[in-house]
């Protein structure tokens, strides 16, 4: 078998499709597939060829394998990456790395002393979207001071259309027990590690969240959130998957312009002056600073997406390469998709870092009293991305 061999936990619609990614790299093998379901496991094993497992736990034993894919439905991401770090075995874990910061923050301690037994392990995680050229050049610009101190930042990501044929073909979906959110934790793990990765975190989370307004579901499907950042800067993040076609639009303020992402294009505008200086300084009632519109090239380096992910993670591994994503970063956007959640159940701000173990008190009540119960539906095209998978 060449290369690092990596096995794949979960093996629903995105398992699937990141074992076929390493069955077709020349970097990497597949030491085993492992689902709940052992038919489906022992499927998946026949394609590939390797060994099929229906215990995660006895999978990590084996020694077949020296990293691990965790594809798995939400809650299960941390026991598994623990367990798996614990025996020194690599770690590539799927949005989101968590359902709440506690947990994301117990992996990440897991993984400080991990590493202290095992100097080389590495811990990462699929936030794929920052392989893209459009995002990382516009990290680069924000970064780099392009656009001065910034003031306002404002994501309308709206594209997300799902229907209720998705939800009820999902058996672990839109439910706090299975999946712990709805569009925050499933869709929009990506824009919030985004948003954070390109103007950082914020001080105050300001959430209001409508929860089964168009589907029948029992958590969030629309979404509106207002950030106060430590500098003055404002956010806005507004989301749903009841929309179509959707939006998907950013904009990010500061004093020398503005920055504009919409269908897959840049476009900068530049002041001559700061603003900020501006208004201090010009003695002019109505005005406004001169500035030119420019489109901002970008490339993409090699293809971007999961299987760029999944080759730089073993690239890492064999130290050939700085690893893209860590997943110690993953508790961030965790931690704004539950202080959303959290700012609306309080009814009122919350801080960051928000109170993770009253969070997760909160949600496991929400779970427990639930009484929502899923329409059954039989799912006639591809099969329910890890649905029957279990600890």
């Amino acid at each position: 078998m060449a290369g690092v061999r990596i096995g794949v936990i979960g093996i629903g619609g995105m398992g699937m499709k990141h074992a076929e990614d390493i069955a077709a790299s020349a970097q990497m093998s597949l030491g085993f597939v492992c689902d709940a379901d052992l038919a489906r496991a022992e499927e998946g094993a026949a394609r590939f060829s390797t060994r099929a497992f229906s215990d995660y736990r006895e999978a990590l034993g084996s020694g077949a394998a020296d990293a691990v894919i965790v594809a798995t439905p939400h809650y299960f991401h941390p026991p598994i990456a623990i367990e798996a770090m614990g025996r020194g075995i690599h770690v590539l874990v799927e949005k989101p790395v968590a359902v709440h910061a506690a947990d994301a923050r117990s992996m990440n301690e897991t993984y400080e002393a991990a590493r202290r037994k095992y100097p080389g392990l590495v811990f990462a995680a699929m936030f794929m979207l920052r392989t893209y050229g459009y995002w990382k050049k516009i990290q680069e610009l924000v970064h780099g001071g392009e656009l001065g101190r910034l003031t306002r930042a404002t994501w309308i990501i709206t594209d997300w259309f799902r229907t209720q044929y998705y939800y009820d073909t999902g058996g672990w979906r839109a439910t706090w027990k299975g999946e712990g959110g709805g569009v925050l934790l499933n869709q929009c793990p990506h824009n919030l590690d985004l948003y954070q990765w390109i103007v950082g975190m914020p001080q105050k989370v300001h959430g209001f969240a409508s929860f089964g307004k168009y589907h029948e579901i029992e958590v969030e499907d629309e979404v509106t959130a207002y950030f106060e950042h430590a500098n003055g800067m404002i956010g806005h993040f507004i989301t749903t998957t009841a929309e179509s076609p959707g939006t998907n639009r950013l904009e990010i303020v500061g004093e020398k312009g503005k920055l504009v992402f919409e269908d897959g294009a840049i476009t900068l505008y530049m002041n001559r002056r700061s603003m900020l200086d501006a208004i201090k300084h010009e003695q002019i009632a109505f005005m406004k600073v001169e500035s030119w519109k420019t489109q901002v090239p970008f490339t993409h380096h090699g293809e971007p997406g999961h299987r760029h992910l999944i080759e730089n993670f073993a690239a890492a591994i064999e130290g050939r390469e700085e690893l893209i994503v860590p997943a110690t970063e993953g508790i961030h956007s965790v931690a704004l998709a539950n202080a959303i959640l959290q700012s609306q159940f309080l009814g009122r701000a919350v801080d960051i870092p928000i109170d993770e173990a009253g969070y997760r008190n909160m949600l496991e009540e929400l779970a427990r009293k639930s009484t929502f119960v899923k329409r059954k539906v039989e799912a006639s095209g591809p099969a329910d991305m890890n649905a029957s998978f279990h600890a």
